[in-house]
Parts: C-alpha cells; sequence; structure tokens
C-alpha cells in the first residue's frame, strides 16, 4: 500500500492442556509457551508495531504468591524488547534449579499455562505504556482478576461510559479500552456475587466458596451481559485470574479469529497462518471462531463455543483484511488477491484501449504483488484469445513472418520500485523530508521506452493519496514514461472506517478532497452546508434511525469524475508524464471475496447502527474544523 494507514491489531493466546514438567521432558524446557507465543506473535507482526505486550496466569498457585506476570513496551522494536527482559529475567535464575518444576514455576513469573500475547497499532495516536494490552483489572479475589487483550473499536463509548456511571462506577477515561475492560468487570463481580450468596447458605468457609466459584462461574452469562448493546468490530481474549478463559468475536465476523486445538494445546490468533507455522498444523486443522460466539475454556482445559450475541442476519467480515491487512501467506487470502488482479486487468485493459505493446506492468512494494500477478493472468488470458482470433484471421496458409509477428506480443512485466531499507529520512523539515522520500527507493533505469511507453503500476489501495504525489509519482517519472496508470485492486475508499482502521477523519481522504474540487468547479458548494445540516438533523436521531448523509454528496457525481479528478490531484505539479488511476469495482471485489462483504469504506453502508452515526458526525467535525475522531 503506497498510503501506511494504521490498522487492526493482533492477537495470540496459548492454553497449555498439560502441567509444565510434560512440555519440559518432551521439548526439553519448561519455556515451550513462552517459545511459541514469540513465534505466534512474530507471524502476526504485521497487524502492530506500536507496542506489544504479553500476560501469564499460573494455574493453582500457592497462597501468597504471585500468579498474573505482565510486561508491555511501546518501544521501536516492542515484541524483541519483551521477550528480551524475559529471557533476561529467565536467565538470572539459579540454573541448578531450574529443572525442577516446581521450584521453577514458583520463582519464574513467566511460567504460566495461560498465555496471552498482543501487538498493537494505535489508531488514533496514543502509544504510551498505558495504551499498551493486555490490560489488567486486579482483584484479591482470583475468580474476579481479569487480563484482557483484543483486537477491536467500539462505536457508542460515550453511552458504555454513561452506562457505567449509572452502575455506581468512575471510570478514570473515556475509552474503548478501560470501557470494555470494567464493563465485563462488573458483571463479572456480579456473577461472583450471585455464587458467593448462594455457597455461602451451605454454611461452608471461604476458602471453600472461593474453590466452588472458580468451578462454576457462568462466563457466557457474564458476556451476554456485558455485551448486550456494544456497537463495533471486534476479536478479544480474557482471561480470569483463576483460570477460566474466554474468546469472544463481533456477531457479524468484522475481526477475524481463529483457534486450534489438539492434546496439548488450546491456540487462539487473528490470522491462520500463524497458527500453522507456529504449530506446524494442516488448513483443516483450524477453525474459525463463529461470530457472535464466544469460546469458553474452564480451568481444566475444556473448551465450548457458546452464542453469546444474536446472530447477524448478514456477515460483513472485513474485505480490507483480504486486500491488505492479512499476511498473503493464507492460502485463500493469496487466491482472492490474486482473482482481484484478474478482475482489475479488466479496467486496466480498457484503460489502455486493449493495446499492451507499449506498456510496461508493474507494482508498488511489496503487498501488491500477489494482485500484481493476477493481473498478469487477466492480461495473458486477454493476449492469448486476440492470438487466437488474428492467427484465425490468417486463413489456412499463415506465413512464418505474419505467425511470427503475431506470437511475438507478450507482456512486458518489471519490477520497477524497490524499496531501499537502507536509507533513512532523518531530515525533520517536512520540505526536505518529502525530497528524501523519494531517495528511499531504487528504481529500475532502461526498462522503460523514455516518451513511448505507457507504465502500469498496481497498488492495494489509495487512502490519502500523499505518497504517491510526494514521492512515488516523481520517482516513476524519472523513468521518462509517456503514461502512469495507477490501479488499485480496492475500489474508491470514500467513507471513514470505525472498526478498526485509521481511516476516520473526512478530510484525510483523496476522494473527499476530489468531491470538494469538483463542488468548486460546478458551483455547488452550498451542496456542504445542505449536508451539514442534515448531518446534524440525523445525529439528533436515535443512532439505528440515522442515515448515512455524506452519501447525498457522493452522488453528485459518477464514479469516473471522481477517478479523474483524484487522478489530477495527485499529480505532482512538475509531472512530465501523464497520470491516470484506475480502481477495482465493489462488485468484483465481493465476487473476489465473496465470504468477506464488509465494504463500508467504499459504500458507506454500515454493518452497525454506530457506524452510520460515525460517518454523520465525522463529516459535522470536518465542517466545524474539529479534528477529533468520530467515534
Amino acid at each position: 500500500m503506497s498510503d501506511p494507514i494504521k490498522h487492526e491489531c493482533g492477537v495470540a493466546f496459548i492454553r497449555l492442556l498439560k502441567p509444565l514438567e510434560f512440555y519440559k521432558d518432551k521439548y526439553g524446557s519448561h519455556l515451550y509457551g513462552l517459545k511459541k507465543l514469540q513465534l505466534l506473535m512474530a507471524k502476526q507482526l504485521n497487524r502492530g508495531q506500536d507496542g506489544a505486550g504479553l500476560a501469564t496466569i499460573k494455574l493453582n498457585p500457592e497462597f501468597g504468591k504471585r500468579y498474573v506476570a505482565r510486561k508491555r513496551s511501546n518501544s521501536k522494536n516492542a515484541l524483541l524488547d519483551i521477550f528480551e527482559e524475559i529471557m533476561t529475567a529467565y536467565a538470572a535464575l539459579d540454573q541448578d534449579k531450574v529443572n525442577d518444576t516446581k521450584w521453577f514455576k514458583k520463582n519464574f513469573p513467566y511460567a504460566g499455562e495461560l498465555l496471552l500475547g498482543h501487538l498493537r497499532y494505535g489508531t488514533h495516536g496514543k502509544n504510551s505504556i498505558e495504551n499498551i494490552h493486555p490490560f489488567f483489572r486486579q482483584n484479591n479475589w482470583m475468580s474476579r482478576s481479569l487480563v484482557l487483550a483484543g483486537n477491536y473499536n467500539l462505536t457508542n463509548v460515550d453511552e458504555l461510559y454513561e452506562l457505567l456511571i449509572t452502575l455506581g462506577q468512575h471510570p478514570k477515561e473515556i475509552s474503548d479500552n478501560v470501557t470494555v475492560l470494567e464493563k465485563i468487570g462488573h458483571f463479572l463481580d456480579e456473577e461472583n456475587e450471585r455464587l458467593f450468596h448462594e455457597y455461602r447458605k451451605e454454611d461452608i468457609d471461604g476458602i471453600e466458596i472461593a474453590a466452588k466459584i472458580k468451578s462454576n462461574l457462568n462466563l457466557a452469562n457474564v458476556l451476554r451481559s456485558a455485551f448486550r448493546n456494544l456497537d463495533g468490530g471486534f476479536n478479544m481474549v480474557g482471561m480470569v485470574g483463576d483460570g477460566n478463559t474466554f474468546v469472544l468475536r463481533d456477531n457479524l465476523g468484522i475481526r477475524p479469529s481463529f483457534y486450534y486445538q489438539d492434546e496439548e494445546v488450546f491456540v487462539v490468533a487473528s490470522e491462520r497462518p500463524a497458527i500453522m507455522t507456529a504449530f506446524n498444523c494442516k488448513i483443516d486443522q483450524i477453525k474459525e471462531l463463529t461470530p457472535g460466539c464466544a469460546l469458553i475454556i474452564d480451568r481444566q482445559g475444556n473448551v465450548r463455543e457458546e452464542q453469546i450475541i444474536a446472530p447477524a442476519l448478514e456477515l460483513k467480515r472485513c474485505s480490507f483484511e483480504r486486500i491488505y491487512f492479512s499476511r498473503g501467506s493464507d492460502k485463500d487470502i493469496y487466491n482472492e488477491r490474486q482473482e482481484l488482479g484478474r478482475r482489475l486487468s479488466r479496467v486496466i485493459l480498457d484503460k489502455l484501449d486493449y493495446d499492451v505493446r507499449p506498456v510496461v506492468f508493474s507494482y508498488i512494494p511489496n503487498t501488491a504483488a500477489t494482485s500484481f500477478y493476477g493481473v498478469v493472468d487477466g492480461v495473458y488470458k486477454y493476449i492469448d484469445r486476440y492470438k487466437r482470433e488474428a492467427i484465425l484471421k490468417l486463413g489456412e496458409n499463415p506465413t512464418p513472418e505474419e505467425l511470427d509477428k503475431i506470437l511475438s506480443i507478450k507482456i512486458r512485466r518489471e519490477k520497477i520500485l524497490v524499496k531501499d531499507a537502507k536509507m533513512r529520512t532523518f531530515i525533520t523539515q517536512d520540505k526536505d523530508r518529502d525530497s528524501m522520500v523519494g531517495d528511499g527507493y531504487d528504481v529500475t533505469y532502461g526498462v522503460v521506452d523514455t516518451k513511448r511507453d505507457t507504465l502500469v503500476v498496481v497498488d492495494d489501495s489509495i487512502v490519502r493519496g500523499t505518497t504517491l504525489k510526494k514521492s512515488i509519482l516523481r520517482i516513476l517519472d524519472r523513468l521518462g514514461p509517456r503514461k502512469v496508470v495507477v490501479a488499485s485492486s480496492a475500489p474508491i475508499i470514500k467513507y471513514p472506517d470505525c472498526y478498526g482502521i485509521d481511516m476516520s477523519r473526512m478530510n484525510e481522504f483523496i476522494a473527499f478532497k476530489a468531491v470538494l474540487k469538483l463542488l468548486e468547479r460546478t458551483n455547488q458548494m452550498h451542496k456542504l452546508d445542505e449536508v451539514y445540516k442534515e448531518c446534524l438533523n440525523q445525529l439528533k436521531l436515535p443512532a439505528e434511525e440515522q442515515r448515512n448523509a455524506v452519501k447525498d454528496l457522493y452522488a453528485l457525481f459518477s464514479d469516473d469524475e471522481l477517478t479523474d479528478e483524484i487522478a489530477r490531484l495527485v499529480t505532482p505539479p512538475d509531472m512530465r508524464a501523464e497520470v491516470h488511476i484506475v480502481y477495482q469495482k465493489v462488485e468484483d471485489l465481493h465476487k473476489a471475496c465473496p465470504n468477506h462483504l464488509g465494504d463500508w469504506y467504499f459504500t458507506g453502508n454500515y454493518p452497525t447502527p454506530g457506524g452510520t452515526k460515525v460517518v454523520n458526525k465525522s463529516f459535522v467535525y470536518y465542517m466545524e474544523g474539529n479534528n477529533k475522531r468520530a467515534y
């Protein structure tokens, strides 16, 4: 993706189903779980590089001994740092006693059977250590302590915050992290109270009551109460201090969640290939958590799936996961990205008037490579059909020269742009930094015929267009092409996201800037005030009754008009080559990724009432000069 955007987060959870000595005997180390967690997190590093954290819980600890350990970092190498610190603590142990499992578990804080890891992308800039998962709600009762981490964004945090206040709480801040933690914690407390009063009637002492609560805690009921009115997308893992655990996914399936279980471990991750690599298992051994359901893992390691939130009429899994976010090493994602490219090839060929001879095909590094292969496949298919028809037109006795001329038509595909990993843009002044960004790439000189060739470059998506204008297009222009066609495997991004991606402010979208220019050019700037008033009216209604009033602006212009204006906006003023942009069509996106129909950032059709409220509020904020996020 030429425009770097922050998005999603990565979750990793391991429940060891055997005693620690089992892993020491079989794998030669008590650190088996930690090593697997590190690998599971490393294979999801694409999902978060702003911070990392882990937490462990020990089953059946001695009284007075620490049983929850947590390590978090917001450094540039957070994942590496937290595991280096843990290994430093391990190396400081008495190595003569380390092989004694009982001693090791007692003296090493991270010697737990439950291990939770998280990789964070800060969607709105806050990256203090307090914002790094996992979060910990501590209590002297093990069955009331809660460790939580997840990939989530909520659209109705304000309402949930007010609800916590009516429950008698005083949350320290208005945020989805605090709100979710405290909301689950509240109903966890209630469940504990219910069981405590029930068992107290049996005339048993506190220790036995605590033991019975641990064994009979109804986490499913806790979650049903806590998530009754949450609006957003989420995949989260919660570990109760006594060892009971849950994994919960939103009922629309917006955020991904996969799990694997054998006789030794139960594993959860945001991405399927991470589990396959870390545990050397096959794809059909990994399951997807049913949207709206929770996996409940009790203290004994028994796992069951329970419906927590009512099933949605239609799933809306995030399509951006398939286009860009998730690693392409997943078999299905790889195939879908190729199909996105094949479908995009038709749009590209139409832009080229089906003449591929003076064209060089390439891509913008590096996640667009798979879609690029699909584009090449699609163009080859057209060329093969063209050759067949041309040969048939030659009749029964074509000459070798005629055949050679037709058969010589090929695709010219080259690696044009190469990221120079050694180049660092350390100059702080913006005007100097922009020029330095361009120098951070190498180009392959000599493969483009100056002033004759058209250069087609495939990109995953175009969000802001800033990188295209300030660096990419300037770099490509050095090669001297007659035209540059930037082909986006994603449709036009028109609307904010509020379920986990850092795309919440209207004025950051190149498509919205194009609308503003078109309004100005067509003397329709008054439409902004009309839509502003309509958005204000919509925000007076309950969220479930609102409509997306921002659609009224986009409806004034066709996608072709919008695309042409975007091309003008991203073209540097001193660009010699003509610049054209083509986009994937929404209907082709759905055909390429049929199981991931979430498309609100392209269509404005939000899957929850909170999403519609967010887009209306986002436009109001734009008109009022407010740079806050709209949720």
